[in-house]
C-alpha cells in the first residue's frame, strides 16, 4: 500500500510540474518555431533541428514555470486557472521557481552548445522578456500588457530561423511582427468575456480599464494591422502565391470577424458569440498562416 501511494505521489508531482509549463500554450511555440526553422534558407541535421527545438520548448515551457510562480495569487482568484498546481496546492512555489531557474538555463546552454549561440542568447532573452518585461512588470501595471508583452509569444519562429542561419533577416522579423500584432486581438477577444475574473484579480487588462466598446474598437483596429503585415511577405516578394493566396483570404475572414465584434454591445458573456467566434478562429489562423509559410517554402525550393 505504501509503494503504491508513493507511485501515485510521483506521478502526480510529474504531471503538476509538466503542467507547470503550459502545454497547451507550448504547441504553440514549438509549432511556430518549427514553421521558421524549416522555412528559413540553408540546411540543419535532422538531429541539430530536433534539439533546437527542443530548446525553445524547454525555454517557454520555463518561461510558463516563472510565470506561475509569481502569477500564483492571481491564478487562485480566476476561475480559468484556480486549478493550476500552484493555487489548488499540490506544489509550493519555492519548487516551481527551481524549476523555472533551472530550465531556463538548461535550454540556453543546450542551444548554445548544440546549435548555435546566437539563437541561444536570442532564447535567453526571450525567457527574460516574458518572465519579467511582462510577467513582473507589465502583466500589473499597464492595459498594454498584452501588446508590448505579445513580443514575448512572438520570439519563436524568429529563434527557429536564427537556429539555421546564425542571424535575423526581413522574414523571420515579419513572422515576429505577424505574431505580435495577432496577439492583441487574440487575447482581447478572449478578455471580453473573462473581463469579471481579470476584474477580480485587479489585472489591469484592455476591457477592464477602457471598457468593452474602446476594447472591441482596438481589435479591429489591430486586426487591419495585422492583415497588413500578415500578407508583407507575399507583397515584398518574400514568399510565393500559395502563402499569399492564403494570408489574403484569412486575414479576410479574420477582419470581417473582428469587425463583427466592434459592432457588437452585449456585456453578457453568454452572448458574446462574436468574441468566442474571433478568439477560436485567431487559433485556426495563426497555425494555417505558419503552415502556409512551410509549403510556400516547399513549393518554391
Amino acid at each position: 500500500m505504501t509503494t503504491a501511494s508513493h507511485t501515485i505521489q510521483g506521478l502526480a508531482s510529474a504531471k503538476d510540474l509538466f503542467a507547470l509549463t503550459k502545454p497547451r500554450v507550448m504547441s504553440l511555440v514549438i509549432f511556430t518555431a518549427l514553421c521558421g526553422l524549416l522555412a528559413a534558407p540553408g540546411d540543419i541535421h535532422p538531429v541539430i533541428a530536433f534539439t533546437a527545438i527542443l530548446a525553445i520548448s524547454l525555454g517557454a515551457g520555463a518561461s510558463a514555470a516563472l510565470n506561475q510562480w509569481y502569477e500564483s495569487d492571481i491564478d487562485a482568484i480566476m476561475k480559468r486557472t484556480s486549478q493550476r498546481p500552484l493555487p489548488a496546492g499540490r506544489m509550493d512555489r519555492e519548487t516551481a521557481l527551481h524549476f523555472g531557474i533551472g530550465l531556463s538555463v538548461f535550454s540556453v546552454l543546450l542551444m548554445g552548445v548544440a546549435v548555435n549561440w546566437f539563437s541561444a542568447i536570442f532564447l535567453a532573452f526571450s525567457i527574460f522578456f516574458y518572465a519579467v518585461v511582462y510577467t513582473i512588470w507589465l502583466k500589473r501595471s499597464t492595459p498594454q500588457n498584452i501588446v508590448i508583452g505579445g513580443a514575448a509569444g512572438a520570439f519563436p519562429p524568429a529563434i527557429g530561423w536564427a537556429a539555421v542561419t546564425g542571424d535575423v533577416t526581413m522574414m523571420p522579423f515579419l513572422l515576429f511582427a505577424i505574431i505580435f500584432f495577432w496577439t492583441p486581438p487574440h487575447f482581447w477577444a478572449l478578455a471580453l468575456f473573462m473581463n469579471s475574473d481579470y476584474s477580480k484579480a485587479g489585472v489591469p487588462m484592455m476591457p477592464v480599464v477602457a471598457g468593452r466598446q474602446s476594447t472591441r474598437k482596438q481589435i479591429f483596429g489591430y486586426s487591419l494591422i495585422l492583415a497588413a503585415v500578415a500578407i508583407a511577405p507575399f507583397a515584398f516578394g518574400l514568399a510565393g502565391v500559395v502563402y499569399g493566396a492564403v494570408a489574403i483570404v484569412l486575414s479576410g475572414i479574420f477582419c470581417a470577424l473582428a469587425w463583427r465584434v466592434c459592432r457588437s454591445n452585449t456585456t453578457r458573456p453568454d452572448d458574446m458569440g462574436s468574441e468566442k467566434r474571433l478568439f477560436k478562429f485567431s487559433i485556426l489562423y495563426l497555425f494555417a498562416l505558419f503552415a502556409a509559410v512551410v509549403a510556400d517554402r516547399i513549393i518554391m525550393a
